[in-house]
């Protein structure tokens, strides 16, 4: 067996290093990532410019309060809770028959003046009757009293007949005097003022009185004022006593929905009325609506509360204060416009409606 040569070398594998890799899609990605936030963050906030919005916004419609002009008694009621009505429709009657007997009372009235107004023109004291007479009787006494005087200084009278002569022009004299006052008063009773000129103020008195209670007649009859729905009709109830002033039932207005939104003092450096704004219902989602800021209000919210809070007693503490703004609608909505609803206002500061 050939031995080995120690010459022959048999060859060895070196182990193989690895290349680095080179991260590069990391790094791009940490790099990007920042970079996509700060552009979508500049994106959103350059969207928010020129518009501010507030969720303390709710749907308002105007209410009419309707109450009875006399009192008296329900007797018929010709509406329901929720009832649409018009303007003119009949609500509900209050008991019409005290009025009628004023009615029956004031025409009475009337009659009574027209019958005293005749009287005192076919009176004596304006007919002159009385004042001819007396100025007869004057003449008379005249005559006499001189018959008198004449046989007084011829001596063929006493002095006692003179005197009576004499007395008799002055009763005569008198008696004209009371006859021309009766015919002044008579006269006077007849005059008209400025108030009513023409008329026998009696007379327009009583009618003054009729008119009156015609009116009460009719409002017995409560008609509504403008057309609405009607709410709060659960007060209405046949029998009850309905006093003036208290009010017996609601109409919600048809057609004056608007929106008061509270904004917050620092949203109101460039709104303006007839600015744009974009209403959004929690009610009903997917529902927008345009619409356009119609007024500011004249002070905070907190200035027209019961208690305004008292910044001099030393508790102040500084509050963001909210301004009620109305929005009113540029188009009809689709969905009923129940007030107290909830909605989101977004208004265009810029006027360009996004």
């Amino acid at each position: 067996m050939a031995e080995r040569d120690p010459q022959i070398e048999i060859p060895v594998d070196e182990p193989v290093v690895p290349k680095p890799k080179k991260h590069w899609g990391r790094l791009a990605l940490m790099l990007s990532l920042p970079i996509v936030m700060i552009i979508g963050g500049v994106t959103y906030w350059r969207s928010l410019q020129g518009q501010v919005s507030t969720d303390n916004a709710y749907v308002h419609l105007d209410k009419v309060s309707v109450s009875g002009e006399v009192s008296g008694k329900i007797v018929d009621v010709l509406v329901k809770e929720n009832q649409h009505v018009k303007a003119g429709d009949l609500l509900f009657r209050i008991d019409p028959e005290p009025f009628q007997l004023q009615m029956a009372q004031a025409d009475a009235s009337i009659a009574n003046a027209q019958a005293s107004e005749t009287a005192l023109a076919n009176s004596t004291a304006l007919s002159g009757a009385d004042i001819s007479a007396a100025q007869e009787q004057i003449a008379f006494a005249r005559s006499n009293l001189q018959r008198q005087e004449a046989l007084w200084k011829k001596g063929f009278t006493t002095k006692a007949a003179y005197e009576a002569a004499q007395h008799q022009v002055s009763m005569a004299q008198e008696q004209l005097r009371m006859a021309q006052a009766k015919r002044d008063e008579a006269a006077a009773k007849l005059s008209t003022g400025t108030q009513v000129p023409g008329v026998y103020p009696q007379l327009a008195a009583a009618r003054a009185q009729r008119n009156v209670a015609e009116l009460s007649l009719r409002r017995t009859e409560v008609r509504a004022p403008v057309s609405g729905l009607v709410s709060q009709a659960g007060r209405l109830q046949l029998g009850q006593d309905l006093i003036t002033g208290v009010p017996a039932l609601t109409l919600v207005a048809d057609g004056s929905a608007y929106i008061e939104a509270n904004f917050k003092e620092t949203d109101l450096a460039d709104m303006r009325p007839g600015q744009p704004a974009e209403i959004r219902f929690d009610a009903y989602p997917g529902l927008v609506l345009k619409a356009h800021v119609a007024s500011i209000g004249a002070g905070t919210g907190s200035e027209f509360s019961v208690l305004p809070a008292q910044n001099a007693t030393g508790n102040w503490v500084k509050v963001t204060q909210r301004v009620p703004v109305r929005i009113v609608f540029d188009e009809p909505s689709p969905r009923a416009l129940i007030s107290g609803l909830s909605v989101k206002v977004k208004v265009f500061t810029d006027g360009r409606r996004r």
